[in-house]
This record gives C-alpha cells, structure tokens and sequence, in this order.
C-alpha cells in the first residue's frame, strides 16, 4: 500500500498536536480533510483543528463518553465502509488512553493505523525558544506526571526520585497537585531553578509564565491554573524578570554543541 492511499474501513488513531491546527503532520491533516467519521476529545481538542473536514463528515464528541461508547461508534462506521478518524490531543505516546481503543478493536479485527502529533512540550519548547539539551548542561528530557485520580504512578517513578537527575523534567497533569510536586522537585533542584508554566499550549489564549522554582505553586494558584497546564523545569531555561510573566528567554551558551564546531571530525566532514 502506498503510504500516501487513505484507507476505507479503518480507523485512523491522529495525534492532533497540542491546539494550533499548523502543528498538525500533513498526513494527519489528510486524513482529516478525507474522512467520513471524526471522533475528538472535544474537551482537550479545539474546534478549529476541524476546519478543513468535509461538510458532510459526522463529527462526534467524546469528552462525556466511555470507552465502550467510542468503540462501539468506530466498529459500527468502519463496517459499514467508511472512513473513521479518532483525534486525540498532543502526540499518542504520552497520556493519550489509546492502549485499550487499539486492543478494542485488534480484537474485532478492524484495521488500525497510528499516526504521532507534536507534543504540548515541544511546542512549548519552540515558543520560548529553547532546546531542552545543552552540552554539559542539560543531555536528558523526562515526561511524567504525578499520582492522580485516574490511576497511580508506578513507586520507582516517584517525582522526587526523578527529580534526583536534574534533567529538563517536563511535567504533566499536576496543576492540581503543584504544591507537592514542588515540595518534591525542590528535594533536588536548586531553588532557583526556572520552570515554564505553559497553560493550553497551542491554543488561542496561550499563556506562559517562566518563574523561579519556588515560585510554581504560588503562580499556578495566583493564575487559578487546574486543567491543561504542563511545566517544564529545567537548566536550559534562564530566570525573568521576577514580576511572574515570561519575559525574554535565551540559552545558556556557557558550552556550544561540538557537533557544528570547525574543529571537530566526523563522518560527513573531512
């Protein structure tokens, strides 16, 4: 098959990016404009992502459905030969609940296909233009979160003992547990450690804050941040200005890439 052909009778599982319908793969967009069926979290997915979809598409919103409710509406579209795309926010591999829809319908034999997105970390990295590794700063990016209520973080994937590594943490679904995820992060970081508080990230009111660790909790509360926020704790970010809203945010060039460096060898420069 072509891996430029759409598919008829099966389920396209799209990574939408984190809101701004310019993140979108081209593949994704395709697939999109083409479909019969959409599916989307409408809850965490802005309704300009459906800008280019067919006037005549079914669009079902999910956010107050189950699982068994999603599934059964895929399996019934696809067998009747029609085209299904299931959206989800961000890119699939990071908290996006699609192990147990691509189990779901494997086991009804219906054909499935995956397609990645930009996550929100990577956005928010490209807004404040930062690279999250710096030779001989920073050479390690973690994506976690902290126990909530849907399911529990495994013990060894504790915030503090992740935090022990000093890396550019990227840290998820914790606005409503900020206050202990600080408490746990400044077991570890220097206190004045700059975070990003990245609030919905690619979409229309897009805000963030780039403060001092010890300032994460008080900002998240000030700002009344409980849903669609994500930090980023790292070395590679510098402090602002202390008022608490991002000002201008530069690199740390104490150390440049040797990778670009006129003195350094390698395979395709002799």
């Amino acid at each position: 098959m072509s891996q430029h052909q759409i598919v008829t009778s099966q389920v396209y599982i799209i990574g939408v990016g984190p809101g701004d319908p310019d993140l979108l793969t081209v593949k994704g967009q395709r697939i999109i404009a083409a479909a019969d069926v959409i599916l989307y979290a409408d809850s965490l997915i802005p309704d300009r992502i459906l800008d280019d979809t067919r006037p005549d598409a079914e669009i079902v919103k999910t956010s107050h459905q189950t699982l068994e409710e999603i599934v059964s509406v895929m399996l019934d579209r696809v067998r009747s030969g029609l085209i299904v795309a299931r959206l989800h926010s961000g890119d699939l591999t990071l908290y996006s609940a699609i192990t147990e829809q691509v189990h779901a319908l494997r086991a009804a034999d219906i054909p499935v296909e995956l397609v990645p997105g930009i996550g929100a970390f990577q956005a928010a990295a490209a807004t404040l233009q930062i690279e999250l590794t710096i030779p001989e700063i920073v050479q390690t990016i973690i994506l976690t979160r902290p126990t909530g209520r849907a399911s529990a973080v495994p013990t060894a994937e504790d915030l503090a003992s992740l935090a022990a590594h000093r890396s550019s943490l990227c840290l998820y679904l914790a606005a409503r547990h900020v206050e202990t995820a600080q408490a746990k992060l400044l077991e570890h970081y220097p206190p004045e450690t700059p975070v990003a508080i990245c609030f919905r990230v690619g979409w229309e009111d897009e805000r963030i804050w780039v403060v001092p660790l010890t300032e994460m909790a008080s900002v998240t509360a000030r700002e009344n941040l409980v849903r669609t926020t994500m930090y980023i704790i790292s070395p590679a970010l510098t402090e602002t200005n202390g008022d608490g809203n991002r000002t201008r945010t530069d690199l740390r060039l104490q150390q440049r890439s040797r990778l670009y460096h006129p003195e350094h060898q390698h395979l395709f420069r002799s």
